[in-house]
């Protein structure tokens, strides 16, 4: 994104701010559809970014959508998508999303534990439909950046998977259509994420060969990953659909297994590198550890530099200064908490109070991940761009906006 838009948008919407360029989206989709083997299946990851506006730009591109909520459920179906390209996922369905997932005709319904698949059972019975089923099993985390991911929360171990498949091919109102495995987070070793589509797709077949039934669809999870430092190499796509397209012709001559599509969940790879959080510079101060900027927006807003202890690129964006004179500089929050930091000791031309900073890729896990009423800040507008015009995608929040939700409670003397 040209700094004269980002400017532009500061000034008319106020800092803290969100921005997010629809067509670098588009792009990445459009990359990635072109790498892939034809069977794959996309599904938006939604929970990276669950903007109206940039769903709605994904659904123009013909994607599906993988959601882990009703709220999800909700947007995903405002942005337009049919049903039929909804995969729902996540560990804590409640009943009344299981019902509402029952009643639509969805691509499928990831089901975690044999209890899980019980209730969609009875959902199903009660609104008299046969919703498609994928059994999630269990994996090993792969990466860092996945919080709780080894303790068990997803997925089943495999002797209640092959039950699971069981019950799920003898009950009229379900139906068995495959297995989905998830266990990886922002990974760019392509090396990696085939070694576990390979491992996903080696567990499918087993299945398939206990339950003695065809497996039509696997669902591989997400994971694809996008750098956020300079150091980091970006994932190697080639390498990665060479791959994928080897797993196809090994997947073919498994007669469980053959004709079945494979489905992709991304959702940071394709909405990441589109975003930006623009923060203003407020005070300046040099300190025994260095020179410290503290800017109105933090982790408040933008929490994962502190909850995976990995800053963003950032960049300043106004007023220009000699690019070659840089300092370093720790880039601070306004929140009364040690870990509101968004980027230590980083590099930038002489950081002074007005300036505008960019924080780079911010469209995934950024708004929504993040705890924005903490300290009772405003809850910043988000932005999208779109062949070159900026639109209001969400207006900003006063805290007044939150008092005024509260209910005052009188106290007895």
């Amino acid at each position: 994104m040209i700094a004269p838009l980002l400017i532009a948008a500061a000034t008319a919407h106020a800092t803290p701010l969100f921005v997010y360029d629809l067509d670098e989206v588009a792009g990445r989709v459009a990359t990635l559809r072109s790498m892939l083997p034809a069977r794959f299946e996309l599904a938006y990851a939604v929970k990276a970014n669950p903007s109206l506006a940039v769903l709605q730009r994904l659904t123009s591109t013909g994607i599906g959508a993988d959601v882990a909520s009703a709220g999800e459920l909700a947007a995903v179906l405002r942005a337009g998508l049919a049903p039929q390209r909804i995969v729902f996922t996540g560990p804590g369905k409640r009943d009344a999303e299981l019902a509402q997932a029952a009643a639509l005709p969805l691509r499928a319904v990831t089901v975690e534990s044999l209890g899980e698949l019980e209730r969609l059972r009875t959902a199903a019975c009660a609104a008299n439909t046969r919703p498609r089923v994928l059994l999630r099993a269990s994996g090993r985390t792969r990466t860092g950046n996945v919080v709780g991911a080894g303790d068990g929360r997803f997925g089943m171990r495999w002797e209640d998977l092959v039950e699971a498949a069981g019950i799920a091919m003898d009950a009229k109102e379900l139906e068995l259509v495959g297995l989905h495995r998830f266990d990886a987070s922002n990974v760019l070793d392509a090396e990696e994420l085939l070694a576990a589509a390979r491992e996903t797709i080696d567990l499918a077949s087993r299945l398939a060969q206990r339950i003695r039934t065809r497996v039509q669809l696997i669902d591989l999870g997400g994971g694809l990953g996008i750098p956020y430092g300079d150091d980091e190499s970006p994932l190697d796509l080639e390498r990665l659909a060479a791959g994928l397209r080897t797993l196809l012709e090994d997947l073919d001559r498994d007669a469980g297994l053959a004709g079945a599509s494979l489905l992709l969940e991304p959702g940071r790879y394709l909405v990441g590198p589109a975003g930006a959080y623009l923060v203003r510079v407020i005070d300046v101060k040099e300190t025994d550890a260095g020179r410290v900027a503290t800017v109105d927006g933090g982790v408040h807003h933008l929490l994962r530099p502190a909850l995976v202890g990995q800053a963003h690129r950032v960049r300043q964006v106004s007023p220009p200064r000699a690019p070659e004179r840089r300092e370093p500089v720790t880039i601070g929050g306004p929140l009364c908490t040690a870990f509101d930091v968004l980027a230590k000791g980083v590099l930038l031309p002489r950081v002074m109070p007005g300036d505008l900073l960019a924080i780079g890729d911010a469209g995934a896990y950024g708004f929504t991940e993040s705890m924005p009423l903490f300290l009772s800040h405003p809850v910043p507008a988000e932005l999208v761009i779109e062949d070159g015009v900026a639109r209001l995608a969400r207006r900003r929040l006063e805290p007044e906006h939150f008092l005024n939700l509260q209910e005052a409670v009188a106290i007895a003397p």
